[in-house]
């Protein structure tokens, strides 16, 4: 048999698009009510589902508390054993659910409505015993699952997250959720680094700082060189301005022109276009600069005042590059 797995990816792809190109036309004023009460809800927005619905709410809930939402996941078969204790009165349960006709969240219909929770629902279909039993339902209805049997859920699914992830963006733009807010939830990983490490707080410093004075001989600056092992040292005058940068390129073009080390001066032979970057910019800005500039060393700045030195290497064991 002919593999046409490339033929295959492209049709289903297709199918997808168009089952969200036809989810965009569909929205109206229920999702705006939707959004408005997420955004007045004074507990927690809980998602619930079962199987791949159930996969599909739990990744939902998970964007929403990522970007400033209270929220969880029940699933609906451990509700019926005592998940449903989690949830109040104050909280809005959001079902997920493709048929609208899950067993186990009908099940449970009954003892959410006990509680007093606001029931919202995303189905396949309005007139689904879920959407009807809920306060207001968000229609996902697709033309055809991209599963060439038209049975697994594929369509729908896609079309039940990007509906989540809409829901999500809209009230975390209304509420104005910053960049710095999302650091806070997000301190660990890559992610967090980005967004929280300063360039102070992976700079080298202090007795770290390799300094040069420039009417130091090369020779001699070598060995402060050496000890900081940076393989740069930065040049200032006495009211410690910065004057340039010497590196072991530089180092390198001096021993290839045959420049004598010991009677030349530091600053005839320095790099007298440095780069910087302030102590209190993201860390990740550095690596932007470097980049741009084709340098693997910044001079770091505060008050216009040379302090400290970060390298890509840095970036690299901090876990930003």
């Amino acid at each position: 048999m002919k593999k046409e797995f490339l033929k295959s990816a492209k049709r289903t792809l297709s199918i997808e698009s168009e089952g969200i190109r036809n989810l965009i036309e569909s929205l109206d004023s229920d999702f705006i009510n939707v959004c408005e009460a997420l955004l007045d809800c004074q507990g927690r927005i809980i998602t619930l589902g079962v199987g791949k619905s159930g996969h599909i709410a739990n990744k939902i809930s998970a964007t929403l508390s990522s970007t400033g939402a209270s929220s969880f996941f029940v699933n609906a078969a451990e509700a019926l054993h005592g998940d449903l204790g989690s949830i109040t009165k104050e909280d809005i349960v959001i079902i997920l659910s493709h048929s609208g006709e899950s067993q186990e969240v009908l099940d449970i219909l009954p003892s959410l409505k006990d509680i007093g929770c606001e029931l919202f629902s995303i189905t396949g279909s309005k007139n689904s015993k879920i959407a009807k039993e809920s306060k207001i339902n968000l229609s996902t209805d697709v033309k055809i699952e991209a599963c060439p049997n038209n049975l697994a859920p594929t369509t729908s699914t896609t079309a039940s997250l990007a509906l989540g992830d809409a829901i999500a963006i809209a009230i975390l733009e209304e509420r104005g959720f910053s960049s710095d807010d999302f650091a806070k939830s997000h301190p660990g990983g890559k992610l967090g680094k980005r967004l929280l490490l300063k360039v102070g707080d992976i700079m080298h410093a202090e007795s770290e700082f390799p300094l040069a004075n420039p009417n130091d001989f090369i020779f001699n600056s070598l060995i402060t060189m050496t000890e900081k092992g940076l393989g740069i040292l930065v040049v200032v005058d006495d009211s410690n301005a910065l004057l340039g940068v010497f590196t072991d390129g530089d180092l390198r073009r001096c021993i290839n022109q045959d420049i004598d080390i010991k009677s030349t001066k530091i600053s005839e032979v320095m790099s007298k276009s440095s780069k910087t970057i302030d102590r209190e910019d993201l860390a990740y800005e550095a690596e932007k600069i470097m980049e741009n500039n084709n340098v693997y060393t910044l001079v770091v700045m505060e008050n216009n005042t040379p302090i400290g030195v970060i390298r890509m290497h840095d970036l690299m064991q901090a876990g930003l590059v």
